[in-house]
């Protein structure tokens, strides 16, 4: 088992800010599941999924509660969920995912950022295409044995198994599936008592565009300037 290709973070937040936007991002994930399927985390394999993440960050249970709660209220905001497409500088393809109450004001926050950092808001599925959406789970490897686990999973959609690292740096198995295996996946997983780090869906590219210097520079500014922004849940890209 090698060690799987992973798209790079691009911005590094301070330890505390970087919590921060990961509870914002799960707490508007438990929002948009609840509001879908219910509070019942047995019965809502959404909602299941973001209190597993909520988990893996250390989330504090109240919080993860509270965000429950919260969402079963008649005047909380809904929440959308759009995807965004467009280029940065030197040709390098960004998706940007976003949860939002207000899809005026988040498109116009998306588009001053590709604006001010030379980049180009793009049509639906201007982007898209030069990317596969998979399901990714990340499990601790401790105590597992990586050849069993993929002669097991093989039944259930996987469809590449490989060695990465989470956010904080710390070494994952990392499993992925195709968009439309993810729920079997998840079950899988759950029924064998594999302890998940965390789940989610993805947008892993095809191929990738090399730039170095100021020219990659320049392409990272952007990339740490969407991810700013409180409205974006997660930013894709295919820089190499």
């Amino acid at each position: 088992m090698g060690r799987i290709f992973e798209v790079r973070k691009a911005s590094m937040f301070a330890r505390y800010d970087r919590m921060a936007k990961q509870f914002s991002r799960i707490g508007k994930d438990i929002n948009i599941a609840v509001k879908a399927g219910g509070p019942d985390p047995d019965n809502n394999p959404a909602l299941r999924r973001a209190m597993q993440n909520a988990k893996g960050v250390n989330m504090p249970k109240d919080k993860v509660e509270a965000a429950i709660k919260r969402a079963m209220g008649k005047d909380t905001s809904d929440y959308e969920e759009i995807l965004y497409e467009g280029y940065a500088p030197h040709g390098v393809a960004i998706l940007v995912e976003t949860a939002t109450d207000n899809p005026v004001r988040t498109v116009a926050k998306v588009r001053a950022v590709f604006n001010k950092c030379n980049g180009s808001l793009g049509t639906q599925n201007s982007v898209s295409f030069q990317f596969n959406k998979m399901g990714v789970f990340k499990l601790d490897p401790e105590g597992l044995d990586p050849e069993e686990m993929e002669l097991e999973l093989i039944d259930y959609g996987l469809e590449e198994m490989g060695e990465g690292t989470d956010d904080d740096g710390n070494e994952r198995i990392v499993i992925r599936v195709p968009f439309s295996e993810f729920g079997t996946m998840q079950s899988a997983l759950e029924e064998k008592g594999l302890e998940v780090k965390s789940s989610e869906l993805e947008w892993i590219p095809m191929n990738m565009v090399e730039v170095t210097g100021e020219a990659e520079e320049e392409v990272l500014k952007l990339i740490a300037k969407m991810e700013e922004e409180e409205d974006v849940q997660k930013v894709f890209h295919n820089l190499a």
